[in-house]
């Protein structure tokens, strides 16, 4: 096989240049995945590097999957040689590997952000704060944030500026502690200390230097701060390091992704070699015209020259509609007019939107006209109450000291314990500087001069607890993942619990699905399988499990559209104050953000592009006029196909101009007009005014119509004639 042969020129200079740092500039549908894979079948089959010398990270497990899978089929089965995954991913492996070089025990759980909020509020709580004074979610922000500075507890102490920075400061260090009684690392934990395991063991670091001869990263645009620390920890040596990405993509600084990675990258490594890759395979030239007349109004990229040798194709549609109802509609409907016409299936079309709140209209409106959709990011499975009820139980297990587990499935099924006794517990716990397992055996056999805190009955109840795990735990040296699981859900009665639940079908089926998981992992020995298991489930992305094969349409926001690609995109809410969204007004680079945000869903799509937004919109639970967003005029009026407005069931404004054009002067002002007026439009005759109302710097009038009914117009548009 010729690895270079289904390549154009830039790619395969691309995939050529493999002696020192690399920087590839890949614009959307370029064929990113192709070249990162060619590359390193590349370096194995001609350039004969060893696949055990390869490091390949990339930021989606859906990402690293598609890479593998197009990878054997280039170098067959010596691909299972490479480190490829997530960073995250192959962190924790690191940590698993090596990190009691910095006292970390291989045996750790990975807290998600459920666990993490829960940690934290208890954190809140024992360092004697209220958590309804202080938002966890807040704190676990400026935590991230300081973990991806590589800061710990105490440098962040040193760093306080503010009175919340002192709160933070010693949340961090309690939530530290807590997570560390428990054996536990949080995501941000799994970079951090992979970095810090590299900084205190400079043998350790030197022999995964010695490793990796060639480093690949993915998606570099993403990159925080501490990734791009270890990249170049791991990639010091042999600087044979090619990072891949697109500044016009980066949109995710609200994770702490810092576009300078990308955009300094060259002067970090002088000796860098550019590549761009500017051919674009995905969508029309009409859509990569729109696409880049919008881009170019940002002034933090580096300039590329996309271009396409796809059909001219349609223009970009621009709908107005006068409610968010009547935005969903029209999706829904045009959807459905492009199915009948056999321009698309469900499936083809993809709804994309700046927030998730927006997504509740549009789900009515497919539930309503019984159109299939799927939702990303709905209740993820592993979010699901069933499923963290079963993985609890699985994780302690795999580790007695994990707190968070042990609190959340101690008494589900109910066995007689109680909030107040599980207070007591933890107190009696910290008070004896155990972790609260420990402090369960020392009710089994006191071994402490501190007298147990609960009265005979909850002490059995914890007693018959602790030996219910510790059956388990050791049936699970023995057992194989699926037996192991069909176990805890038979003898901790949570079978019975759950079917004896409203609802308790649906959840059971669930617990089997998860059961589908773990038959993956079937055949690794325990306790290999296990900890595998857990580590997989806890590191899926919401993308993960998006299923590309059911005929229906994706609802998605648009941050996590990125990396998809759809035939129909309809991108919803192109307001200001959406987007983009109303908190980037005030700030140029977060305004340079919602426009790459904006440039990412409309690179989303092959064929058709509809841009959609409302005149009146309900958000925060008050309606609102919003502006059509700034971006729309960012794009050259040959680009745009006139949608106008649309007239759905709810009301219709008689326009056919945008409205970021300027109205023409109205007809009547809002003082000649009041109810009770007898009116005639050129369009629904003869009609009596109910009401009119200034909206901004127009007015909203309601008529009833003799023949036309009911309407609701814009009096900048409507051209009214009043009759005497």
């Amino acid at each position: 096989m010729d690895i270079l042969a289904e390549l154009n020129p830039a790619q395969r200079e691309a995939v050529e240049a493999i002696s020192g740092p690399v920087l590839i500039l890949a614009g959307p549908g370029s064929g990113k995945t192709r070249v990162i894979t060619h590359r390193v079948a590349y370096l194995i089959k001609v350039c004969g590097v060893n696949p055990h010398r390869i490091i390949a990270v990339t930021f989606t497990n859906k990402a690293a999957r598609e890479m593998k899978e197009r990878l054997y089929h280039l170098v067959g089965g010596r691909v299972k040689d490479l480190t490829l995954g997530t960073f995250h991913a192959i962190c924790a492996r690191i940590l698993r590997r090596d990190g009691k070089g910095i006292g970390i025990d291989s045996r750790f759980v990975i807290y998600d952000e459920e666990d993490q909020i829960s940690l934290i509020k208890r954190s809140i709580g024992e360092v004697g704060f209220d958590p309804k004074q202080y938002a966890p979610r807040a704190i676990a922000s400026a935590i991230t944030a300081a973990k991806t500075r590589v800061l710990t507890p105490k440098d962040y102490i040193q760093r306080s500026r503010s009175y919340f920075d002192e709160v933070v400061s010693r949340v961090y260090e309690r939530y530290q502690q807590l997570l560390t009684q428990s054996n536990a690392l949080d995501f941000d934990d799994l970079l951090m200390k992979a970095v810090q395991l590299f900084k205190n063991s400079p043998e350790t670091l030197s022999e995964y230097q010695m490793r990796y001869q060639h480093v690949q990263v993915d998606e570099f645009q993403d990159t925080n701060l501490v990734q791009y620390e270890l990249i170049k920890q791991l990639g010091e040596k042999y600087r044979n390091i090619c990072v891949v990405g697109d500044p016009d993509q980066s949109i995710y600084s609200w994770r702490f992704a810092d576009l300078r990675n990308i955009l300094s990258f060259e002067k970090d490594y002088p000796e860098a070699k550019l590549v761009l890759l500017e051919q674009n395979y995905r969508s029309t030239k009409k859509i990569l015209e729109t696409a880049f007349c919008l881009i170019s109004a940002n002034q933090q990229r580096k300039p590329k020259d996309l271009w396409t040798d796809n059909e001219l194709g349609e223009l970009t549609t621009v709908v107005e509609t006068y409610t968010e109802q009547e935005e969903a509609q029209f999706v829904v409907n045009e959807i459905e007019h492009l199915v009948d016409r056999g321009k698309a299936s469900p499936g083809d079309c993809a709804v994309m939107y700046r927030t998730n709140a927006q997504s509740r209209v549009l789900e009515e409106a497919f539930v309503r006209y019984g159109t299939p959709y799927k939702l990303v990011a709905g209740t993820r499975f592993y979010e699901r109450r069933e499923i963290k009820d079963i993985i609890a139980y699985l994780r302690l297990i795999q580790n007695p000291s994990d707190s968070v587990s042990l609190l959340r499935i101690i008494n589900v099924p109910q066995r007689g314990i109680g909030q107040r006794s599980l207070s007591q517990l933890s107190s009696w716990a910290k008070s004896m500087g155990i972790s609260q397992y420990e402090a369960l055996h020392s009710i089994s056999e006191p071994k402490s001069d501190k007298e147990p805190p609960f009265s005979p009955h909850i002490a059995r109840a914890l007693v018959s607890f602790l030996n219910l795990m510790e059956g388990f735990i050791g049936h699970s040296r023995e057992l194989n993942l699926v037996d192991l699981l069909d176990l805890v859900v038979e003898r901790s009665g949570y079978k019975e619990y759950i079917l004896g639940q409203p609802d308790g079908e649906e959840r059971w089926d669930n617990i089997l699905e998860l059961r589908t998981v773990a038959q993956q992992y079937r055949d690794l020995k325990p306790p290999e399988g296990l900890s595998t298991f857990l580590e997989g489930v806890t590191l899926v992305s919401d993308v993960d499990g998006l299923d590309e094969s059911v005929d229906a349409v994706t609802l998605i926001t648009l941050h996590q559209a990125k990396g998809l690609e759809f035939p129909v995109v309809f991108i919803v809410g192109v307001e200001d104050g959406i987007l983009p969204h109303f908190k980037s007004f005030d700030d140029p680079a977060q305004m340079e953000e919602e426009r790459r945000l904006c440039y990412v869903g409309i690179t989303r799509a092959k064929q058709r592009v509809y841009l959609v937004h409302a005149f009146r919109r309900s958000l925060m639970g008050s309606s609102t006029v919003n502006k059509p967003s700034r971006f729309l005029s960012d794009i050259p009026q040959h680009l745009i196909s006139s949608g106008g407005l649309w007239q759905g069931e709810e009301s219709q404004i008689a326009t056919a101009m945008y409205s970021w054009d300027k109205p023409s002067a109205p007809s009547l002002t809002t003082q000649e007009l009041k109810a009770g007026d007898h009116v005639h439009h050129a369009q629904f005759g003869d009609g009596v005014v109910v009401s009119c109302q200034p909206v901004k710097d127009d007015s909203e009038v309601v008529i009833v119509f003799s023949r036309a009914g009911i309407k609701k117009l814009l009096l900048s548009f409507a051209h009214l004639e009043k009759v005497e």
